[in-house]
């Protein structure tokens, strides 16, 4: 079984930064790829960012990419998600995942993942 507890959310205005972190727990995850996704009111979860077992490879939705980074500890597999230069879109709960029946490769697809987070909310007004 494999835990994971998001943090750093919070409510804040168009083009300030967050930081959010995704702590593990539970059985070691050190070989698998990691990822935040986020869903708004209505809409579906949809990919965020994705990032291998060591964080050398990662791959962005075109929504965040130049905005957002992803980043990996690899000490505590703690996940990261650095957000700059927010817009009142990226309101949602972001959560973070984790695919235990990869090793070493990339996972992009939300089925695959099979260990998720509880979300943290993230406001952006305006």
């Amino acid at each position: 079984q494999v835990q994971l507890h998001e943090s750093g959310g919070g409510s804040v205005q168009a083009g300030d930064s967050l930081r959010l972190a995704c702590v593990p727990s539970g059985r070691t995850i050190a070989l698998n790829p990691m990822a935040w996704f986020r869903q708004a009111p209505g809409k579906e979860r949809d990919l965020v960012a994705t990032t291998n077992w060591n964080g050398g490879a990662t791959y962005y939705s075109e929504s965040v990419e130049g905005r957002f980074t992803i980043s990996r500890d690899s000490a505590t597999n703690t996940l990261y998600l650095q957000m700059n230069s927010l817009k009142p879109e990226d309101t949602a709960v972001y959560y973070c995942a984790v695919d235990t029946r990869t090793n070493y490769g990339m996972t992009y697809v939300t089925p695959e993942f099979d260990y998720w987070g509880q979300g943290t909310q993230v406001t952006v007004s305006a």
